[in-house]
Parts: C-alpha cells; structure tokens; sequence
C-alpha cells in the first residue's frame, strides 16, 4: 500500500512539473509574440489599404459593390479599432436603405449590435435587436442574429448580480443558444461552439469543455476563432491548465491582430494572484495598451483599476526587499563593530524607524481627516437632497390622490368635457419649474459661493449671470450637477430633459472660454467649497 501511494504521489508530481513547465514555457512564447506584434498589426493594416483603395475607385451608385467592400472593412475592424468598425456600420446601414434591401438592412442592424455589445451598451444591443424582424432574416442571418442575443443575455447575466434578473438571462441566454444551434450547419465550428456554451450554461462543465477540446483540435480554424475557444475552454479549467489555455488565447490573440480580448487581461490577474509580480505587470500593461488602441473605455478603467494594484504591490515587494537586505547589513555590522556601538547604532536605527512610523500616521491622519470631511459633505448633501424629494413626491401623491378623486368623479357623472379640463390644469412646464427652482436653492444653500467661483474662472466677458427670474440657468445648472457627483453626459441629459448632443455643446462652448483648460476647468468645478448650514429652503 505505501509503495503505490509513493508511485501515485510520483505520478502526480511528475504531471504538476509538466504542466507548469509547460505554461512557462507559453509564456515565453507570448513574450516574444507581443514584442513581434507589429508585424501582424501591419498585416491587418495593409489589407485595410488595400480594400479602403478598391473601396475609394467605386463608383458612387454602385451601392452593391460598396456593401461589400464596407462589409470586409467592418470584418476588419471589428476586433481591431472600436470607432472604426463604428464608422463601416453605419456605412453598411446607411448603402442598404439606399439599396432598399431588407436583408442587408437586417444585416447591418446585426452589426450594430455587436459593436453596442462590445461596448457594454446592453439597453441600445436589445433596442437593436427589437428592429429586427426574425421571420423576415434568412437561415444564414438567423444564426448571426441568435448568437447576437444569446451573448447580450450571457453578458448582461455578468454584469447584473441581482437575484432575480440573472435566471432570467440566463434561462433566455438558453433559449437564443438552442435556436443558434438549430440554425449552425451540421459539424461546423459554430455547431460545437453554441453545443459547449449550452452544456457550460447548464452546468454541465465537463461535457462542455469536451467539445471546446475537439474544436481546438480541428486545423481549420484560424487563429481568431482558436483563441475563442481556448479562452472559453480555460474559463472551465483550473491552475495551470487554465493558466495555459489563457496563454494561448492571448497567443492566437495577437497573431490574429485581435486588440478586442481579455486574454492578456485575464493572464496578468492570474499572475499576480499567484504572485509573479513583474509578468503581470509587463502583460497588464500590454492589456492596457491594447485597450486603448482598440478605443474600450471599460476594459481600460477596469486594467487601469487593478495595475494600480499591482504597483502598490510591486513597491510594498520593494520594500520588503530592502528591508530584508537592511536587516542582513545591520547583522553583519553587528558582528563587526564593539558592542556598544551596536547599542549606539540600534539606538539610532529605532529612532529613525519612530520618525517615519511618525510620518506615516501624520499622513494618514491627514488623509483620514480630508476622508472625513468628505463624507460629512456628502451626507449634509444627501441629507439636504433626501429631504427635498421626500417632500416633492409626498407633494406628487398629494395632488395624484387628488386628480383620481376627481377623476372617479367625473367618470361617474360623465363629465367627459370636464375630464379634458382637468388634465388641462395639470401644468408639466411649471412643475418642471418648480423643481428645478427648489433644486437651485438647494444646491446654493449647499455651494453659496458657487456662481462666484464658477464665474472667476472665466473672462469678464463671458461670465454667466442669472436672468432676474432664475436662481440657475441651464449652463449653470449642468455644472452643478458635476459638483455633486453627476458627471455621465447622459444622466445630465436626462435630468434637464435635453439630449446628450446639447449637453456636449453646452459644456464644450464654456470650456472654451475658461481661463483654464478643460481638465483643470472640472478639478476647479469639484473644489469649490461646500458650506454646511442648518437653515431651511423654502
């Protein structure tokens, strides 16, 4: 019984050495590729020549040889430059209306929806799908159509942790995944991809990752659809198998100039939980580079996000190491020097030790204190806010109850003439009024000296005044909804009832004038000084 055990262990350490030399060795692989990755950018990049000069020599009412020429363009961005492929959408969309061909149309719809996606635009995806009239799709787009929407399903289930919304994903995700399956030819890449997502959807991992490794074994796949499967077939496996199907993900990844991928992503926070600081750090950075030229903003934030970790952690490591080779040197003057100037130099050692254990907690107590009146702004404003909506909506149910008593009235007696005459009352301009008037006395009860402040950054000649009749104008206004925090264009928007492109304009045009430039402009916007006061508004 004990030599089978020692067989066994011998086995299995034998395998785990395997494994890990394997991926080591993939790494290095993955090293070399990204410093050779140039040369397959350029590749890419002269194909985009070669069809943006076909597509140049086009005739202008030749729409259908634009379609297609389009059509490869957007094949090539797509996973290369988000605004690009962007762009050749809405070309594509644009060339099929002039040709009044519903397919194409559809098509280029299917399109759009990917890009949305890419984007984590969820909510526009799904508008763009609703667009498409399934029963009017042919075979060949229904499969495109079915992946679109399973994929949104999975992805929004990602990113929605609520208990109730994500079975519902999940149970549509199944659904779309079912239908793509029915519309994938027989033994096709597409077939055992939608086969192994199903099975992984359905827990049935084992059978899933089954499929994923016949896929990876076909060599008719090409490098972008081999680091599909590798990334999802590593998202099924643990250590280092994961950690060398991830590896080449990013691998195939970059020979396929595929700059729209979390490969590289995923290996550099592998790394770093396992605490190989200086590849994470070196494939972080290449996910961050790769991110920004592909133009995703979240993959950006969420790279910029943990690389910061990773140099907290890599300085920390530092750290430590010289405090490991300090201590080594103090021993061995130790050893050295008398006894009493070992007494002396530890003296000194714990004195200089104290100042800068000294300096730390001053820092800290400084950046607690700045902590601190930061939160009690915030609550004094949420108070202040809280309050007032409280009061509006109590006001709202108020008249609400009032208008149903009214209207149960009316009803009964059939004074339809009257009911016309009751909605009439019903003023949504002067409501709208109302509430932002309350609204601009809040937030100068909260900021007296913001229209002064935010007036000194601009030129004499530009400055903003309040009409007599306003306490905020509209470009006042989207400033200090800045100052408490909202800066999303489109939550602006949708707060003042204007649309993202007249927000845009508005913030655009007094930038332009500041004294400042425009970053600055909006550092100076979030310091001007909230002030607390106990008074009412009224």
């Amino acid at each position: 019984m004990k030599v089978l055990l020692s067989i066994f262990l011998l086995v299995m350490l034998s395998h785990y050495a395997k494994c890990q030399n394997s991926a080591d060795s993939l790494i290095k692989v993955l090293k070399f590729e990204i410093l050779n990755k140039k040369t397959y950018e350029n590749r890419r990049n002269a194909r985009i020549l070669v069809l943006k000069d076909e597509l140049a020599k086009v005739l202008p009412a030749n729409y259908p040889d634009q379609y297609i020429l389009c059509n490869k363009l957007y094949d090539e961005y797509q996973d290369f430059v988000f605004d690009s492929a962007h762009v050749y959408t809405s070309r594509l969309l644009e060339i099929s209306n002039l040709m009044h061909d519903l397919t194409k149309q559809y098509d280029s719809k299917i399109k759009l929806g990917r890009i949305q996606l890419t984007w984590g635009m969820f909510k526009e995806t799904f508008e763009t799908l609703q667009q498409i009239r399934v029963s009017a799709l042919p075979d060949s787009l229904k499969l495109g159509y079915y992946e679109l929407k399973s994929r949104a399903y999975t992805e929004e289930a990602m990113y929605n942790t609520d208990e109730f919304y994500s079975p519902i994903n999940r149970a549509a995700s199944i659904k779309t995944i079912d239908s793509a399956i029915y519309f994938s030819k027989p033994d096709s890449y597409e077939k055992y991809r939608h086969v192994a997502e199903l099975l992984t959807i359905q827990g049935k991992r084992a059978q899933g990752a089954v499929y994923y490794r016949k896929l990876l074994d076909r060599k008719t796949l090409n490098y972008h659809e081999r680091a599909m499967v590798a990334n999802d077939l590593s998202n099924l496996e643990a250590g280092q198998e994961r950690v060398k199907l991830i590896t080449l993900a990013a691998i195939y990844d970059i020979r396929a100039a595929t700059k729209e991928t979390l490969a590289v992503f995923t290996l550099g926070k592998i790394l770093f939980k396992q605490g190989d600081i200086k590849d994470a750090e070196y494939l972080l950075t290449e996910a961050l580079s790769e991110a920004r030229f592909y133009g995703n903003k979240i993959h950006i934030t969420e790279t910029v996000a943990i690389l910061t970790t990773v140099s907290a952690q890599k300085l920390i490591n530092s750290e430590n190491e010289k405090n490991r080779v300090l201590t080594f040197l103090i021993i061995l003057l130790g050893i050295a020097i008398l006894s009493t100037l070992i007494i002396a130099w530890n003296v000194y050692v714990r004195l200089k030790e104290v100042k800068v254990r000294e300096q730390v907690v001053r820092e800290q107590n400084q950046n607690l204190d700045k902590i601190n009146k930061k939160l009690l702004e915030d609550s004094h404003i949420k108070e202040e806010y809280i309050g007032y909506f409280f009061d509006v909506i109590s006001g709202y149910i108020l008249k609400l109850e009032k208008i149903k008593r009214n209207l149960e009235r009316k009803v009964k007696t059939k004074s339809f003439e009257d009911l016309l005459k009751l909605a009439n009352e019903i003023n949504i301009k002067q409501e709208r009024h109302n509430l932002f008037y309350t609204f601009d006395n809040i937030f100068l009860k909260l900021f007296p000296n913001f229209i002064s402040t935010f007036n000194a950054l601009l030129n004499p000649e530009d400055q903003i005044r309040p009409k007599d009749n306003e306490v905020l104008n509209t470009n006042l206004r989207i400033f200090a909804l800045m100052r408490l925090g909202i800066k999303d264009n489109q939550k602006i928007a949708n707060i003042l009832e204007n649309t993202i492109s007249t927000i845009y304009t508005y913030k655009t045009r007094i930038k332009s004038k500041a004294i400042v430039n425009g970053d600055d402009f909006d550092n100076k916007i979030m310091e001007i000084k909230f002030v607390e006061t106990n008074e009412d508004v009224d």
